[in-house]
């Protein structure tokens, strides 16, 4: 359900007490193996080794590889002033920084990633890319692109959250003999999605989750109508969307099962629902912007807040369970800062986030990033093809019904999450998926 993500001080502590020099020859055979099972072809090999544990972790593998015929070339980083050769290797590995690196590579170090980059062979790092900060995924600089990259104990933050996920390649974990410690973040597994209440022979309608989705304005109405599909997917068992009356006619004829309330009707609507899903092609109004609040303020009803709910929201003081969703073009807004930034330090902006709002916040993107006050913070692996437009509404219906099940927030917004990527990895499509691909996915997953 739930697999640690280290940051480097939490690595620092485990390996606290332990023999470094043991921990090294670990390390170093651990990634020597797998070089020799993954590239049994490869006879030229290169280790760009740094000064530090991570070279030599990378000088330990370089006495294994040779012991099995391989010709390896070791090529130390220091004295930095110096050009460097890495020989006409078929295989580089990158053991250049490793998790204690923050910050930007100087001069020299860069000099030698560029030159790793500019090869034309397959790059092994080694725990996380060169370049990576291992504890935000945070780049300031060049970092190594890999193939592979060959970690020790257990997988560390930044190769999970962008932009340093993107550099990571495919990920072989070796255990060096440590023990296992609890950390600030962890990466959610598909066993999360056993933990939401599917209907029993006991439910109706109601108990088996009642989602009210707000939104649906004239020109926006395929966004509420999205949600309120996924939401029944997601195994909702009664679905209502408020809506300007203008927009009832177009619902009508997009949505069979769910009921269509004007939006002067959405609170009486709201006493048959156990959940809100607010903002779904809400538009931006003044008027929206009001409604927004006093569904916040003067309901307790567990809610999910995305899309143009987003737009201008204050501070709100609620007890109920409150999931907020924005992208990053959204969370800038929210914290008056550019989308840049939001990507660039995508777990620092959570944070702020949390701290201003004081609920769940989910933060889409690859490696989608669900923080709440005082919890674990939690990972979810995102999928390619969920780059598309709907997708997002989609994830406001799947956590809607997950609230209205009874799961708390934070659950709630990871195993939607975690739904919402096995959906489309299950999908048939690769090119061309679209939002509603996704929705008819999801019994597939969760049953």
């Amino acid at each position: 359900m739930f697999e640690s993500l280290y940051t480097a001080d939490e690595m620092r502590a485990v390996e606290g007490g332990h023999d470094v020099k043991k921990l090294m020859q670990r390390a170093g055979r651990g990634l020597a193996e797998f070089i020799l099972d993954e590239y049994d072809d490869r006879k030229s090999i290169t280790i760009v080794c740094g000064p530090g544990n991570n070279g030599g972790d990378g000088r330990v593998a370089a006495s294994r590889l040779r012991q099995s015929q391989r010709d390896v070339r070791l090529v130390e980083s220091k004295p930095e002033d110096e050009e460097k050769d890495l020989g006409r290797a078929d295989l580089i590995v990158d053991a250049l920084f490793g998790t204690g690196f923050t910050g930007e590579p100087r001069p020299g170090a860069a000099r030698l990633i560029e030159q790793i980059n500019e090869t034309d062979v397959d790059v092994v790092a080694v725990d996380v890319p060169s370049g990576v900060d291992a504890s935000t995924g945070e780049i300031a600089g060049v970092v190594v692109d890999a193939e592979w990259t060959v970690t020790f104990h257990r997988e560390k933050v930044g190769l999970y959250v962008a932009p340093g996920t993107f550099h990571r390649g495919e990920l072989e974990v070796v255990d060096i003999g440590l023990e296992d410690r609890q950390t600030t973040y962890a990466r959610t597994t598909p066993e999360i999605l056993d933990l939401v209440p599917l209907r029993s022979p006991r439910d109706t309608k109601y108990t088996a989750g009642s989602v009210l989705v707000v939104g649906g304005s004239p020109g926006l109405t395929g966004a509420a109508c999205l949600a309120a599909r996924a939401a029944f997917r997601a195994d909702a068992g009664y679905v209502a969307v408020a809506a300007p009356r203008a927009s009832l006619p177009v619902i009508e004829q997009q949505l069979l099962e769910a009921v269509k309330r004007p939006l002067e009707e959405v609170w009486d609507a709201a006493t048959r629902a156990r959940s809100l899903a607010i903002g779904p092609g809400l538009g931006r109004s003044d008027g929206a912007k009001e409604l927004v609040r006093r569904l916040l303020e003067e309901t307790e009803l567990p809610a999910i807040v995305d899309a143009d709910a987003l737009f201008d929201l204050q501070p709100f003081a609620r007890s109920a369970p409150t999931v907020l969703t924005p992208h990053s073009g959204e969370l800038g807004r929210l914290l008056d800062v550019d989308a840049s930034w939001i990507d660039a330090h995508r777990l620092e902006a959570c944070r702020r986030a949390v701290e201003r709002f004081g609920c769940v916040v989910l933060l889409k993107g690859e490696g989608t990033i669900v923080a709440s006050p005082g919890e674990q913070t939690l990972i979810v692996p995102g999928f390619p093809s969920l780059a598309t437009a709907g997708t997002g509404d989609v994830l406001t219906g799947i956590v809607g019904s997950f609230l209205a099940k009874g799961l708390d927030g934070r659950l709630a917004a990871a195993a939607a999450a975690t739904a919402h990527a096995e959906a489309a990895a299950e999908a048939p499509q690769r090119a061309g998926l679209v939002a509603s691909d996704v929705i008819e996915m999801l019994p597939y997953v969760l049953g």
